[in-house]
Parts: C-alpha cells; sequence; structure tokens
C-alpha cells in the first residue's frame, strides 16, 4: 500500500547561522534553527540532521560544555527532547543528529535550536570538516506524525574554504626527454592539504642544473592560484633536483626527481584513476573533480569511480559526458567508469573502466536507484559482472575499500589485470599476495579512493581515512586512452602511497628469453625473443638467470628496497654506511583485518632511561590535531595514531646511542630494548590483527635520495615466480613496482 506524501514546505523550514564562509577545518559555532511547519511534530515524533557519511566534521557531543564539538539542543515552547549523534540515516547522509520530542509536541511556528559547538560555557566550538565544500549542507528530514515516515525539506548550507599556507609542493614530470617541453607547477596547501590562495611571497627556485625558461623568482600574491609554467626544456641528459626557496634561503618543498634521458620509448605519466563525487559518496560536483585533478592536483589521468549502487541512469549519462569533455590525448586523460561495489561476499569492490564513453553499466544492486527496485542488468556477484563484461573494451582492477575484492571468490584475467594495493583506505599488499595463490598474474596500481573533492592529492584529515590517497606512474608512448588501457593490460605500471618517484626495474638475460605480448594463461598470445624486460612483463626464461636492475630516486632519502619472489621477503638492500649512527626507528603499522573498520588507533609512549634524546621526528603523522608531543623534554613522548595497513613512528635521535635505554608502552604492547642492541636489522615485535606489529632497527644519520643494486632471480618451477620490489622511503612514503613473472613454457 503506498505512503501518502506531504509537501516539504508543509512539515517546516531551516536555517543556519552564520553560514560562512569558514576557514575548512576551524573552529565555529552555528545555530541551526528549525520551525515547525503545517503540522508541528506531535508527541514522539522526530527530527534528524545529518551530514555526509564521509565528513571528518567533529563529532557533536552532549555532556562536556568546555570541550569541543559540545552541541546544545532547545525547543521554543519548553518540549522535552531525547537527542542523541548516531548514524542512522540512509547513505550518504549517515551521520546525525538525532532528536525525539519526549515529552510534549511542537505547534506550527515553535522552534527547535541545535547549538553545533555551544560556546557558552567554554567549548571551542565545532570542528568544522577539514576539506573545502562551497555547499556543505546539514540535511533535515521531519517525522511530524510520529508515524517514523520522514519528509525531507529545504538543507540549510555552510561554505568551507582552503585556510592559510602551511606548506608549499612543486610538480614536474618525474621522466623528460632532452629538448622536449615539460611543465613545472608550483601551489601552496593550507595544514589540511588544500590548495590555497591565501599565500604570498617571492620564490626562489634553484634547480641542479640548467632549465630552459625556469625562472629565477616566482611572485605569489593573496588570490593567485598555482604558478604554472609551460615549455621548460632540459638540453643535457641527467637526473634534475628542483629545490624551492624563500628570500630567507629557508627551503619550502622540493620537486620530484627528474629524470632527463636522450630518447624514451615510455613516458612516465602520473594517474588517479579512483575517486568519487558528491553525486555519490563524495564532496564537490563531478565537474569541480576533474577540474581538481587537473588544474589542482596536477596528475595527467584520472577516472571516476562513483558507487554502482548510487549511480542513476541520469547521472551515468552525465559522467559521461564529463569524461567526454574533460579528455584531452595529449594534454590531460579523462576515463568513464564505475565502482562496482557488490557485497564482500559476492566478490567485494571492483573497479570498471571503459575506452569509450555510453557503455551500459552493469550494477552490483540497484538498492539505491528508482526506489531499490532490481533491474535485469544488475550483477549481485563479481562472476556475473565478469561475464557481462565479456566483448568490452574495458578493464577491471580489484580494490580494497569499505568492501574488500576477495579473488578466491572471483577473477578473470582477461579483464582484471591489476589490484590496488594503497588508498586512502590504507596499505594491502595481501591482495597482490592473494593473486599470487590463484594463480593470477596482475599488475600494481595505487589510487586515492578519493571522497573529499581532490581526486590525485588527497590526504586523510580528521577521518578514519589513515592514508594519503596513492598514484600510480603508468608507463606510457604518448598521453591517450589508448596508450592508457595497453598499459594497464601489460602491468606496465608502479604505485606509490601518493609520492612521485623515479623507479626502474629491468630483467636482464645472457640468452635470448621468451616474452609474451599477453598472458598465454588466456589463450594464444603472441611471443617475442628478447634479452631485456620490464615490469609487468611475462616471460618464459627456460635455463637462463634473471638479472633484475634496480634503480630509485625518491622524492624523499631512501631508507630501504625490499625484493619479493611472490610472497616472499627474499632480500633487503639498505645504503651502505659505516659511520656510527645515534637514530633508531620505532615505527608501529597493520590493521585490524581485511573489511571496514581495519583502521588501527594506536596509543602510545616512549621513554628514554639511561640517557636522553636529542631529538624526535615524527614519521607519517598525518593528521594535524594528533601531533607528537613531548611531555618530558629528551625523556619521554607520547602519541596517538591510526594506521589502516599503512605505518606510522618515531625517528629517535639519541645522546649516546648505546647507552640508553627505550621503553615502547602501546595499547598493544611493548617491552624494553637496550639501545646496545638494537642493529640495522628489524627487531619486531607482533601485536596480533593483520600485520599489526612494532619493529625498532637503526639507521643511518643521513640517508640518499637513490639507491641502485642487481640480483639475480632463478626460474625452478612448476609454479610461477612473480619478482617485485617494494621501495620505502625515510618519510614513510613507499612505491611498488609489477611484477616481472617467470614462467614456465606454456604447453
Amino acid at each position: 500500500m503506498p505512503f501518502a506524501h506531504y509537501l516539504p514546505e508543509q512539515m517546516g523550514t531551516a536555517t543556519i547561522a552564520p553560514a560562512g564562509p569558514f576557514d575548512a577545518g576551524s573552529y565555529a559555532e552555528l545555530m541551526l534553527t528549525y520551525t515547525a511547519g503545517t503540522f508541528g511534530i506531535d508527541d514522539t515524533g522526530h527530527l534528524k540532521i545529518s551530514w555526509r557519511t564521509t565528513s571528518d566534521m567533529g563529532k557533536p557531543q552532549l555532556s562536556d560544555p568546555a570541550a569541543p564539538n559540545y552541541t546544545t539542543v532547545e525547543a521554543s515552547n519548553g518540549a522535552e527532547l531525547e537527542v542523541r549523534v548516531d548514524r542512522v540515516n540512509i547513505r550518504p547522509w549517515a551521520n546525525t543528529l538525532f532528536i525525539r520530542v519526549g515529552r510534549g509536541f511542537l505547534r506550527q511556528g515553535d522552534t527547535i535550536t541545535v547549538r553545533f559547538g555551544d560556546r557558552r560555557r567554554g567549548s571551542p566550538g565545532l570542528r568544522l570538516q577539514t576539506n573545502c565544500e562551497r555547499t556543505f549542507e546539514f540535511k533535515v528530514v521531519v517525522d511530524a506524525f510520529a508515524t517514523y515516515e520522514f519528509t525531507e525539506i529545504a538543507s540549510p548550507e555552510i561554505a568551507l574554504v582552503a585556510g592559510p599556507a602551511a606548506r608549499w609542493k612543486a610538480i614536474w614530470p618525474t621522466l623528460a626527454v632532452a629538448g622536449e617541453p615539460f611543465r613545472l607547477a608550483i601551489l601552496a596547501e593550507d595544514r589540511w592539504g588544500n590548495p590555497t590562495e591565501r599565500a604570498e611571497g617571492e620564490l626562489l627556485l634553484m634547480p641542479s642544473a640548467p632549465v630552459a625558461g625556469l625562472p629565477s623568482r616566482v611572485t605569489v600574491r593573496p588570490g593567485d592560484g598555482p604558478a604554472v609554467i609551460q615549455g621548460l626544456r632540459a638540453e643535457q641528459p641527467g637526473d634534475l633536483a628542483l629545490r624551492v626557496y624563500d628570500t630567507a634561503e629557508r627551503e619550502l618543498c622540493v620537486a620530484p626527481p627528474l629524470r632527463v634521458v636522450a630518447a624514451a620509448a615510455l613516458r612516465h605519466f602520473w594517474g588517479d584513476l579512483h575517486a568519487q563525487s558528491e553525486e555519490t559518496i563524495g564532496t564537490n560536483s563531478v565537474e569541480d573533480y576533474f577540474a581538481y585533478a587537473r588544474d589542482r592536483a596536477f596528475v595527467d589521468i584520472v577516472g571516476h569511480q562513483g558507487n554502482d549502487f548510487q549511480i542513476t541512469d541520469g547521472f551515468w549519462d552525465r559522467l559521461n559526458d564529463v569524461t567526454r569533455h574533460y579528455d584531452e590525448p595529449g594534454r590531460f586523460v579523462a576515463v568513464p567508469g564505475y565502482e562496482w561495489s557488490g557485497n564482500t561476499g559476492m566478490g567485494g569492490d571492483r573497479n570498471v573502466w571503459f575506452i569509450d564513453e555510453a557503455r551500459p553499466i552493469r550494477r552490483s544492486s540497484s538498492i539505491l536507484v528508482a526506489d531499490g527496485t532490481p533491474r535485469n542488468s544488475d550483477c549481485h556477484t563479481a562472476a556475473a559482472l565478469f561475464e557481462a563484461l565479456q566483448g568490452e573494451d574495458a578493464v577491471v582492477i580489484a580494490h580494497v575499500g569499505g568492501r574488500y575484492a576477495d579473488l578466491h571468490v572471483a577473477h578473470d584475467g582477461r579483464l582484471e589485470r591489476s589490484v590496488e594495493v594503497h588508498s586512502t583506505w590504507g596499505t594491502f599488499e595481501w591482495v597482490l599476495h592473494d593473486a599470487f595463490d590463484i594463480g593470477a598474474r596482475v599488475g600494481v596500481v595505487c589510487h586515492s579512493d578519493d571522497h573529499k573533492g581532490r581526486p590525485g592529492a588527497t590526504r586523510p584529515g580528521a577521518s578514519h581515512f589513515g592514508a594519503i590517497g596513492g598514484l600510480t606512474c603508468y608507463l606510457m608512448p604518448e598521453l591517450t586512452r589508448a596508450a592508457l588501457f595497453d598499459a594497464l593490460r601489460r602491468r606496465h605500471h608502479y604505485g606509490t602511497t601518493g609520492m612521485r618517484m623515479f623507479l626502474s626495474v629491468a630483467g636482464h638475460f645472457a640468452a635470448p628469453v621468451t616474452l609474451f605480448d599477453d598472458d598465454p594463461a588466456l589463450g594464444p598470445a603472441a611471443r617475442r625473443s628478447v634479452t631485456v624486460v620490464q615490469m609487468g612483463d611475462i616471460v618464459a626464461p627456460g635455463p637462463h638467470k634473471m638479472r633484475l636492475d634496480v634503480e630509485a630516486v625518491g622524492a624523499a632519502p631512501i631508507e630501504r628496497i625490499d625484493v619479493f619472489h611472490g610472497s616472499e621477503l627474499v632480500r633487503t638492500v639498505r645504503p651502505e654506511s659505516t659511520a656510527p649512527s645515534r637514530r633508531i626507528r620505532v615505527m608501529w603499522q597493520g590493521a585490524e583485518y581485511r573489511g571496514r573498520g581495519r583502521e588501527v588507533d594506536w596509543h602510545g609512549t616512549l621513554a628514554v632511561e639511561g640517557g636522553r634524546f636529542r631529538r624526535a621526528d615524527p614519521v607519517n603523522f598525518l593528521n594535524p590535531e594528533n601531533p607528537l608531543h613531548e611531555p618530558e623534554a629528551g625523556c619521554r613522548l607520547a602519541w596517538r595514531s591510526v594506521t589502516t595497513g599503512n605505518m606510522a613512528g618515531i625517528d629517535l635521535y639519541l645522546e649516546d646511542g648505546e647507552a640508553e635505554t627505550i621503553v615502547l608502552q602501546t595499547n598493544f604492547g611493548g617491552g624494553r630494548f637496550a639501545a646496545a642492541e638494537i642493529g640495522r636489522e628489524d627487531l619486531v615485535i607482533p601485536m596480533g590483527g593483520l600485520g599489526r606489529q612494532a619493529v625498532l632497527y637503526r639507521l643511518p644519520e643521513e640517508l640518499p635520495d637513490r639507491l641502485s643494486f642487481s640480483h639475480e632471480a632463478v626460474f625452478a618451477g612448476p609454479s610461477d615466480l612473480p619478482v617485485y620490489v617494494r621501495v620505502t622511503q625515510a618519510d614513510g612514503n613507499q612505491a611498488w613496482s609489477s611484477p616481472i613473472y617467470l614462467i614456465g613454457e606454456p604447453r
């Protein structure tokens, strides 16, 4: 039987004051006033005020008037109100202030006043969302008849803008051909990672070698956007570094390493293929999304991956129009696609991309589309999705988000060519190892899965997302969709945790071996005789050894490079150093488990006995609200930190380096460790969970920004031997190469 529907204006109005603009992540007092409509609200009726599920706005609290986020709710007629804060609304508006009229009722014109961040008794206010949004909505729904049937009324909004400049970024390519033009972009960000125009000053540009067209100074004025300098050229092959200083000669930032070569069959193009906008569960419009990726994050490639069960037919058409508009071969590649968001038990999340627009969307369900009516085109399992995509010019990537891709449930190598090992959800190297377990031959990508309107350059803010969004370097001859899809199908790419490093991984053979143009396990594949292969290649080496040549030039000093044979760590290469060091690294890492809620909330202290430390530097402390504390100078540290499969920690510079004892305590364990017994090798303290552990080791006080070596791999069969490397920088960032697959000769 159909329900009766009433007009929103019959259910009342809501206003908010002030409406801003406010600095993202700042504290404010907001007064939201609901005025009852024609029917008032009956005894035991309800009012719900909701904001986006993924917003990191401070959670309103009702008990401590002097603490942040204190919130009060009052009825103008004295009706008693029962109030709680919960996640009791339909996605993407789960965060909810839930108000029940417990004793009494409201007549037309009566009001309920909500003071978010009520400052009258000492609270600093409500901590606002940390990412920018011109139209941050408070969605208001009313149950006027006490039937738990809600009507949505017009949503009041506030505006959130970027705060003052807190840091600078310089972005240019990681590979260029001598004599050919390239671009440099310089921009300022606020403390939460939002690009800001509230910056000014003279910037001094100091390249390590001459760059034609590069000015020595750049003037930045308030209101300016990013400074973009086109048409730069490096005439000589070699490695280029660029440092940016202010007029007091303080270093502001360093550009990514740039390798200049005489010629290149494959160029480096950086991309983020995976994030969402406000039309699904993200922030800001889809048009803002693509403009940000191109003009603020300065990536070369971007895709959009809205949750399929929220994508209406109208939005699917609009999304395809937007990707068609933004795709400019040679300048910027925009790719149409969606996230197949199936339940975990049905196969888990998959990213689907098409080379052309106007392809059909095969949803995991239509639960939030067209009143939740199932459609014949729905594919409820990953296996059904793969079957439906046969014949499409499409690529699928296994994604770990709220629902993780379970390759043991479904995998189709004809379509699913890579796995995503890092995003703002965390780090998931285990999904690559799952692929090895089932004999899949996949590459490695890292994307953001950004929900904050910042594809290509997202930071976790203050939310449960515990990592910086990833980036992937695609090795392509040109910047086109066709070249991108070819790179994905050949696994010619490497992923990072958001930084742009130069990474070269090549296999060399003393005699010709067989290189396959496609995976021969999928059917007949063209083959060639070669002596050199690159990351992602599938090779039948026969009796010949592979010499793996690895070279990494970091965006920061490099701590180590790990070499894997499949899931087995077979070698760790560290920078050589004979100088004595008093630098001890203490790291914690891991996740609770594979699924949603994987974040680990760390509470820890560290004390130094028998001496002192000179300095303590945080590593991967990504939330400005949770810095590293030093309650006792030179002797004691304390922290709160979140990991979601990734890592965080401290570099401790001891005064003596041998005589001290380090006492580590966390909510998962700890211990006492004599500094004299901490060497270059990892001292691991297992703490349960999924790779949850603490690690202590000694680092050289100075580390290089580049590291190269050779490694020998011998295929013994009969199973594949995937060979890949993981690079770890001293700042906690990491990179993964796609594996080279050494296989037996196909039958």
